[in-house]
């Protein structure tokens, strides 16, 4: 078994109680990465938008056909404005006969049109509603997903200036801990998840369990410099002679 002085390896619950602020913060992190309103929050926001696209493509689709309608509109008027002139500078009787007939069909034509023209107003009245309802909800799902990440980036924020407070002073006690101990500790850390941990009146509190009396045994035989091992865990068990 490897070997430390008793007093080192009391220091190492102090090194782990600083590891298990690490780990901690680590999972705190985790979590407000992943925190579940996001998804909710970003789907609400495409969902909008979509329907934002959607409403604007309507209102443009609309404002088009408007804008065909009243172009023909204005084509008519001139063709009868015209008819109208040459009607009214006389001519062949055949001639002006024709002209009233032009006339009467593109007045009737402007007038069909001219409805149109109030059945797309009536519509595109409707469709910009719609359009600036669609607007609203999307400025709403983004204003509330913008909420939610400066929430979520101040709490990361902090989070992470702990641990940068906790990695400081974690260092700061490595260097008063002995290395070799430190070695042994940091592998049992990478494998196990924890370091070490009490052997408190039978039990460890790396697993939480009572050891065997067995497994006791073989522990009390060691000598205190020694560092043993919890037979569950896989931990350094830190002892004292208070806690047996």
């Amino acid at each position: 078994m490897p070997k430390a002085p008793a007093a080192e390896q009391l220091k190492l619950l102090g090194l782990q109680a600083l590891d298990a602020k690490l780990h901690s913060l680590d999972v705190r992190r985790r979590a407000l990465e992943s925190d579940p309103r996001l998804g909710p929050a970003a789907t609400a926001v495409a969902e909008a938008a979509h329907a934002a696209h959607e409403a604007n493509h309507a209102v443009q689709s609309a404002e088009a056909e408007l804008s065909k309608v009243e172009q023909n509109v204005e084509q008519i008027t001139a063709r009868i404005q015209k008819d109208e002139a040459r009607l009214y500078a006389g001519g062949l009787s055949k001639d002006l006969q024709a002209l009233q007939q032009d006339i009467a069909g593109l007045t009737a034509r402007k007038s069909d049109l001219e409805d149109t023209e109030l059945e797309i107003l009536e519509r595109l009245e409707a469709l910009r509603s719609q359009q600036s309802v669609a607007a609203e909800a999307k400025a709403s799902a983004l204003s509330h997903e913008a909420g939610l990440r400066a929430e979520i980036d101040a709490e990361l924020a902090a989070v992470a200036e702990k641990r940068t407070a906790v990695s400081r002073e974690r260092a700061d006690y490595v260097a008063g801990v002995d290395v070799s101990l430190v070695g042994v500790y940091e592998k049992t850390l990478a494998r196990r998840g924890v370091g070490a941990a009490r052997l408190f009146h039978g039990t460890s509190e790396g697993s939480g369990m009572a050891l065997s009396p067995g497994d006791l045994a073989t522990i009390r035989a060691a000598s205190e410099d020694e560092i043993v091992f919890c037979p569950d865990s896989g931990c350094i068990l830190v002892r004292s002679p208070e806690w047996s």
